[in-house]
């Protein structure tokens, strides 16, 4: 009865949030960004992106991971403003060209959907917002939280190699990352939440063959071998995160309290005193990581904006106009 009650309290708690956060991004229009911003200027803006990513995950469902980790590539360096979409020239090396961004997949899916809004309504869906909402549309396919994002991002005309320091290293641990996490305005259980976009996707041997040295008292023996085994096909060789790895769902926290996190930075969530906690608890109330998840990404879909004349609308994804 005790545990029937505790989870009813539960429940309750997170309905009043969801109400919160509906009621917060309704009024209206928020640092230049609303919910209904294409509503009159494109209205099929979504409906286009939503179907653009569905028929592309339905061939490659391992594309929903990369575009979730784009997003992320993108907020975390000069904020959400698709510079992580640009080519780079003679004259410059662009961000997706660090070597912190060379496995990222999936830039033509954002192509694609923005050419056929180009088609609808010319120079009026930025490619920031494309992103954005291409990553929302992937969690939701892959099983995830349904949720809606704020929209009308500017594109931003800078992205330069050396910005990508500014992305979290996978060697990183709790406390490096809570200090990172923090300087973009996160709290630690932000920064676990977020972590749970790892229930997609794969590593590469190369960010997770420094554990395989000495004996890692954070890892699992028997899982050590499976990652050694890995690492055995070179440097390039893929490992999932979990078990699921085309789902969302909470197996990636489950899969931290058996000490199998494929990274330091995921590991590390569990190993730390100050993060172990929410760990548990997300491992035990998928409900619970589901609603933190979608509060914590639509909360970095708008770090850092750019309005006005600090933006532009591109043509192309992949060039400043």
């Amino acid at each position: 009865m005790v545990q029937f009650v505790a989870k009813l309290v539960t429940s309750m708690i997170l309905v009043m949030k969801m109400i919160v956060i509906i009621s917060e991004y309704k009024v209206g229009v928020v640092n230049g960004v609303s919910m209904n911003y294409y509503a009159v200027s494109c209205p099929m803006a979504q409906f286009v992106v939503e179907n653009t990513v569905n028929r592309a995950l339905q061939a490659d469902p391992t594309l929903a991971a990369a575009l979730v980790r784009m997003h992320f590539h993108d907020c975390f360096v000069e904020g959400c403003d698709g510079s992580v979409l640009i080519d780079s020239t003679k004259d410059n090396t662009a961000e997706k060209d660090s070597p912190a961004n060379l496995s990222l997949r999936g830039y033509e899916i954002i192509d694609n959907a923005k050419e056929e809004l180009e088609a609808h309504c010319p120079g009026v869906v930025s490619c920031a917002d494309i992103l954005a909402m291409a990553a929302r549309d992937a969690v939701i396919f892959a099983g995830g939280p349904v949720y809606d994002i704020p929209k009308g991002r500017k594109d931003g005309r800078r992205s330069k190699i050396e910005d990508t320091i500014n992305l979290p290293s996978p060697s990183l641990n709790a406390s490096e990352l809570i200090r990172m996490f923090a300087q973009h305005g996160f709290s630690a259980q932000e920064l676990v939440a977020l972590s749970g976009a790892h229930t997609l996707g794969v590593a590469r041997c190369s960010s997770f063959k420094s554990r395989l040295g000495p004996a890692d008292p954070n890892l699992d023996s028997n899982f050590a071998k499976t990652l050694l085994k890995t690492c055995s096909a070179g440097d390039d060789s893929e490992q999932p995160f979990d078990a699921t790895r085309n789902d969302f769902d909470n197996v990636y926290y489950n899969a931290l309290i058996r000490k199998n996190g494929v990274l330091t930075s995921d590991q590390t969530l569990y190993a730390s005193p100050r993060t172990r906690g929410t760990v548990s608890a997300y491992a035990l109330n998928q409900a619970m990581f589901f609603f933190d998840f979608q509060q914590a990404i639509i909360k970095m879909g708008l770090l850092d904006l750019k309005q006005g004349s600090q933006g532009e609308v591109r043509h192309s994804c992949r060039a400043i106009n």
